[in-house]
């Protein structure tokens, strides 16, 4: 196993591993510190049947399924990310960390490349870890304790128009629920502090109105996803992402109008952020 990091501050490919055949529990334990040590990590040129990703997986935790989007009847364990050449939309085009919205938000995900365009495509990550740490101290103490309310209202408020212009499909019976989740959340494994709000989900800190809340989040959003905290990876047909939901925000690029994208997309169940 041969691990390259992508950037300074986050991302590393892991070469030499075939994540189509059961995993030592070495090599198992090898991907997960290199998970907790880089945020995301990419796999490329694997050659996976769904079942073989869901077997990969599974070796990580108990799998979620998606509770607004579409999931494949075959296996709903799998949710396909699909953009056919007459979309003009995709889902994930903004920095965000998946389904903030629930209780339990995902621990992390793994993204397989099934089909890509020629070029473009590409998908950023950034870390949250990173983006608290170099807040000054005096924000640092305004933000320690502070609790916000996420929500899905983003999505499922406008489910019939998201729809309409993209493949990846909204489920039209789910409601609109909130949840309140520290804004610094330490991360269950590492034991480290790192920012938790995203832009489509977050809609207030506790206790205060949007309006007043928005300056503030606004600030953190854009601190955040500054370039030297994030990586971008170039996709290819095998091509495997495994991102931290936990301490970790993502943006997919839409540049490849008129061209077909095939990604699916495992999530792993995660727990209540403390």
């Amino acid at each position: 196993m041969e691990i390259i990091k992508l950037t300074g501050t986050i991302g590393a490919e892991i070469h030499g591993v075939d994540v189509s055949k059961p995993l030592t529990p070495e090599m198992l334990a090898q991907i997960r510190q290199c998970l907790l040590d880089h945020c995301v990590i990419f796999f490329r040129d694997q050659t996976l049947t769904k079942e073989q990703q869901i077997a990969f997986v599974r070796q990580f935790g108990a799998i979620s399924k998606s509770p607004v989007y579409k999931t494949l009847d075959s296996h709903p364990e799998i949710m396909p990310v699909i953009k056919e050449p007459t979309d003009r939309d995709i889902i994930g085009d903004t920095w965000h960390t998946d389904e903030t919205y629930q209780e339990t938000p995902p621990m992390g995900s793994v993204l397989y490349a099934r089909e890509v365009p020629a070029v473009g495509g590409d998908t950023l990550w950034c870390n949250l870890y990173r983006a608290y740490e170099t807040l000054s101290d005096g924000l640092k103490q305004q933000l320690e304790g502070m609790r916000a309310v996420h929500t899905n209202e983003f999505l499922t408020g406008n489910t019939a128009a998201r729809n309409a212009t993209r493949s990846t499909k909204l489920l039209e019976t789910v409601g609109v629920n909130y949840v309140v989740h520290p804004v610094v959340r330490t991360h269950d494994e590492t034991g480290r502090k790192c920012l938790f709000v995203n832009q489509p989900f977050t809609h207030a800190f506790e206790g205060m109105t949007r309006a007043e809340s928005l300056p503030l989040l606004q600030y953190l959003y854009a601190h955040a996803s500054k370039p030297e905290n994030t990586c971008r990876f170039r996709w290819r047909k095998g091509s495997i992402a495994f991102w931290d939901n936990r301490c970790t925000m993502h943006y997919a690029i839409n540049d490849y109008p008129g061209e077909r994208r095939e990604m699916h997309r495992i999530t792993l169940q995660g727990t209540r952020p403390v």
